[in-house]
């Protein structure tokens, strides 16, 4: 599981009803992404992705059904000039996710009041795919093999398939 430079991490595709997905904008940035967090020591993926829900964009566990995670981990390298100056991982060349997909299962408010790191400041809800027209360049091959590996449940989840 552990892969020396990257830092285990949590990637959360969250679906309402209608089936939009979540995609929360960088703070400060034009930069949008899905939530995403670190693996504490100890810690379950499936217990990270449910606290990264709420840390991340306030939506508690009993308000969302875990639809699929993927058994595989995918990882991505950050750029040298866009990583930040970690003295404690010297030798950090990006993450390693695990993916879950989320389906909404109750009315909720989105928000960015529990996350420690202060990381986004605006969202909105898109279609299955826009996530792939928007993201950082490094993490393209990322999101279209999380994406493509959760859409057959998706689909299904939504009947689309």
């Amino acid at each position: 599981m552990k892969e020396k430079g990257y830092r285990l991490n949590v990637g959360l595709v969250i679906a309402d009803k209608q089936g939009r997905v979540l995609l929360c904008k960088r703070k400060g940035m034009n930069s949008w992404q899905f939530p995403q967090g670190g693996i504490d020591l100890n810690e379950s993926p499936l217990k990270a992705a449910k606290r990264e829900l709420f840390e991340e964009v306030g939506i508690k566990s009993r308000d969302v059904k875990l639809i699929k995670s993927l058994e595989e981990w995918l990882k991505y390298d950050v750029p040298t000039k866009s990583r930040r100056r970690n003295i404690l991982n010297k030798n950090f060349k990006g993450q390693k996710q695990k993916w879950f997909l989320f389906k909404l299962q109750n009315d909720v408010q989105v928000s960015f009041e529990n996350d420690p790191d202060n990381e986004f400041d605006d969202f909105k809800w898109v279609s299955y795919w826009y996530p792939l027209n928007v993201i950082v360049s490094f993490k393209e091959k990322v999101y279209f093999e999380a994406l493509n590996q959760l859409k057959y449940s998706f689909c299904e989840e939504f009947n689309n398939v």
